[in-house]
C-alpha cells in the first residue's frame, strides 16, 4: 500500500506540510517494501487548481492513503472519487505521522478540513 505525506522538503524529520495542494514535496512510502520517495507537488506553484493537480498525481501513481494538515473540498472530493483515504497529522513529523498511520493512531477525515484556495500564501 502507498502512502503519501505532504512535507515541506525531502527531510523525513520536518513536520508534516499543513497545505495539501500547495506543499512542496509528497513523501511517498511503499508501507510493504518499506520504500520512501519523495516526489515534487505539481500543484506547489500553480495559479489555480492545486489541489486538484496534486490529488491527480497521487491517483495516477496509486497512493491508497493520504497524510496532512488541510484539504480543500475540490481535492477532497478527487481523492476520495479514486477511494484514497485521508487522514490529519498536524504537528507531527512527516515519519512519525507514518508511523502513526501504521498503528491506527490518525484521526481520519471525512472529507475536506480546509475552504477552497485556503493554501494560498499560507491562508
Amino acid at each position: 500500500m502507498k502512502i503519501a505525506i505532504s512535507a515541506p522538503s525531502k527531510n523525513p524529520a520536518d513536520p508534516v506540510d499543513s497545505r495539501f495542494g500547495r506543499c512542496s514535496f509528497f513523501a511517498v512510502v511503499d508501507a510493504d517494501q518499506e520504500k520512501w520517495e519523495f516526489i515534487p507537488n505539481p500543484g506547489a506553484s500553480s495559479g489555480g487548481g492545486a489541489g486538484i493537480q496534486a490529488a491527480q498525481e497521487l491517483v495516477k501513481r496509486g497512493v491508497r492513503a493520504v497524510i496532512t494538515g488541510r484539504v480543500g473540498p475540490n481535492a477532497a472530493a478527487v481523492l476520495q472519487a479514486a477511494g484514497i483515504k485521508l487522514y490529519t497529522a498536524g504537528g507531527k513529523s512527516v515519519q512519525e505521522a507514518y508511523r502513526q498511520f501504521l498503528n491506527n493512531e490518525l484521526a481520519p477525515l471525512t472529507g475536506a478540513n480546509a475552504m477552497p484556495h485556503a493554501g494560498i500564501r499560507g491562508r
